[in-house]
């Protein structure tokens, strides 16, 4: 069997490692390096524990898409800066930047597209690929790219207590497939993004409403022939406006232009004097050592 490729949902990792780390853990400058750590520390777990021969760290250069706003104002509104640009801890800031950097002299790609999310970047990927992948992330709505060649490792609990998603999975949780993921997402909202969903629906109405018609067209079809006549219907009636435009925003766009990237994973860091450079300065001697130890050990 091959062995996977790795796609890394980093925004949502780093942010983990920036709450789940001890943020007294700082460069001999005192400088914060607390999320440099915990996600070098997730990377170098990622490595041992699922053996990817290639793995990419897809980024977010555009949080908050332009054209996802046009269609939802609300759209992760609340984490929008006074000044513009995603509220992001000041700790968090500098540390984004180191990533980065460490990401380059250990030889790991890091890529994302113009205009799109990082949940964009890995649905394209992912979608172009023929052999099996793993997407880590703590994100539910990347749920919907799972397919019979694509598992989701949920990172809800970080990494050491990830979770395997397939579709056998996904529906045993949830009740829907993947196939089904947008509408149910779309149904049920997300405060954390800015999606209202559909007053007085959650999970469990949602789930029945698809294992029901299918899906979201469907399901409005049937308000509109009178077949769909329960509280629900009138509920989707009044949110139609909502569930026009809400599907577009939820769905991953598979085809953001996601340049072209060296995705293999080397045995050793493609830069050893930098990450040398990098451990003394930054105080990240002991996780650069266990990603190197990862790398060597993957090989």
């Amino acid at each position: 069997m091959s062995r996977p490729l790795l796609l890394v949902d980093a925004a949502s990792l780093y942010f983990r490692a920036f709450h789940g780390t001890p943020k007294s853990i700082t460069a001999p400058d005192g400088t914060p390096v607390n999320a440099v750590r915990g996600f070098v520390d997730m990377i170098a777990h990622l490595i041992r524990t699922r053996r990817p021969d290639r793995l990419v760290c897809c980024l977010d250069l555009d949080w908050r898409p332009a054209w996802r706003v046009e269609l939802i104002s609300s759209y992760k509104a609340h984490r929008v800066a006074p000044t513009g640009g995603e509220t992001v801890p000041d700790e968090l800031v500098p540390q984004v930047p180191l990533i980065l950097e460490v990401l380059a002299a250990a030889g790991i790609a890091a890529t994302g597209a113009t205009g799109y999310e990082a949940d964009d970047v890995i649905g394209a990927l992912a979608a172009r690929e023929p052999a099996p992948v793993e997407v880590a992330t703590g994100d539910r709505d990347l749920f919907q790219v799972i397919t019979p060649t694509t598992r989701v490792l949920y990172c809800g609990r970080g990494v050491a207590k990830l979770e395997v998603y397939d579709d056998a999975v996904l529906h045993a949780r949830y009740g829907v497939h993947a196939a089904q993921y947008v509408d149910f997402a779309v149904l049920r909202g997300d405060p954390s993004d800015g999606l209202p969903g559909v007053a007085g629906v959650g999970e469990k109405t949602a789930a029945g409403l698809l294992g029901t018609y299918g899906d979201l067209d469907a399901m409005l079809a049937a308000v509109d022939d009178g077949s769909l006549t329960t509280a629900p219907a009138r509920k989707l009636a009044s949110a139609r406006d909502y569930l026009t435009v809400a599907p577009t925003v939820v769905r991953v766009a598979t085809d953001a232009a996601v340049p072209a990237v060296d995705t293999a994973l080397p045995a050793a860091p493609v830069d050893s004097d930098r990450l040398v450079e990098l451990a003394e300065q930054w105080n990240l001697a002991s996780p650069l050592t266990r990603l190197t130890d990862a790398l060597t050990d993957n090989a």
